[in-house]
């Protein structure tokens, strides 16, 4: 399979994204001539199918033809993640990969029925959402190095929940720990909203969550946020003036993004297109406040800069996930 290098793969896409719809349409007249599928490997209703939702939406206009969300959830998304590797590498059948398909699942799963890095062509990030840390008031503390001087002083007392083992918010509070040198004693619920309901009940100290599923409350004074993590640009969606995690855990970030993918040899003027596309929507500012609103930022990428972003990503959360023996076997 023919593999652009990196010059030739940026000048193409500079090239796309300087000339404009009508030359972008003239150098693949012959796709897309009909409606392009695009798998999301989660329920409805999560920010990824929304997220994918609002891509297909403004896609459709920029590529000419209907984009159809098609939705195939199952096994922590590896069941539609399967679907679009085995899928033609036509152009015509798309998925929106997460930090959980093409990163996590690597470490939590000693063989996947996909291979996250041959069987796809990574066309672009799509967006990316920080974390908070958010704490139950009555635990005493408003800042993370008091949080962490509190759980050093009694190790194992305190308790984190999370949206079950595997979850960005379990593996972002396991980070944590490793981080702080802590002990804190894993709560998992079914779901990132049921944990979040456990920490509003009192029935645990503290979690990792999304903007949207935090923020009415913490301006609610019913939990209190002390720091957050994984986009330098997010105070543009949070106006609670917090600090970055990272400020005392230097090298702290945990976050989620989703992106764009192709089966593996997608034909790469097919992948230029879709990757100028997307960035060229990406821009666009009715997109920019919509993703805001599910808690999220425009994730902009050329398609060899998010190749790298994911070979990084995976690296440091398998070492995360087997340094601490998590597994999902």
């Amino acid at each position: 399979m023919f593999k652009p290098n990196r010059r030739t793969l940026l000048k193409s896409s500079l090239f796309a994204l300087a000339a404009g719809p009508a030359p972008l349409f003239a150098a693949t007249e012959q796709w897309p001539s009909r409606s392009i599928n695009l798998i999301v490997a989660f329920a409805p209703g999560g920010f990824t199918d929304i997220a994918a939702r609002l891509m297909a939406d403004k896609l459709s206009v920029e590529l000419g033809q209907p984009i159809v969300v098609e939705n195939r959830a199952g096994a922590a998304g590896v069941i539609g993640t399967q679907a679009a590797a085995r899928a033609k590498p036509d152009g015509y059948t798309l998925l929106l990969g997460t930090i959980s398909t093409h990163a996590i699942n690597v470490g939590l799963y000693k063989s996947l029925p996909y291979d996250p890095v041959k069987d796809f062509a990574p066309v672009s990030g799509v967006a990316s959402g920080p974390l908070v840390l958010v704490v139950n008031p009555d635990i005493g503390v408003k800042t993370i190095q008091e949080l962490i001087d509190k759980a050093r002083a009694e190790p194992g007392k305190y308790t984190y929940g999370s949206g079950g083992p595997g979850t960005t918010s379990h593996l972002a509070a396991e980070m944590f720990k490793s981080m702080a040198g802590i002990d804190l004693l894993h709560v998992p619920y079914r779901s990132p909203s049921l944990a979040t309901t456990g920490l509003l009940g009192k029935q645990v100290d503290m979690m990792f969550d999304t903007v949207p599923a935090t923020i009415s409350n913490v301006k609610a004074g019913r939990i209190m946020a002390l720091g957050i993590s994984g986009a330098p640009d997010a105070g543009k969606i949070v106006d609670m003036n917090l600090p970055a995690i990272s400020d005392t855990l230097p090298g702290f970030d945990a976050n989620t993004w989703v992106g764009m993918f192709a089966p593996a040899g997608t034909p790469p003027r097919i992948v230029e297109t879709l990757d100028a596309a997307l960035r060229k929507s990406l821009t666009d500012p009715a997109l920019v406040t919509r993703l805001a609103e599910i808690g999220m930022l425009p994730f902009v990428s050329s398609s060899q800069e998010f190749a790298e972003y994911i070979k990084t990503d995976t690296q440091r959360w398998v070492e995360l996930i087997r340094k601490n023996g998590i597994s999902l076997d």
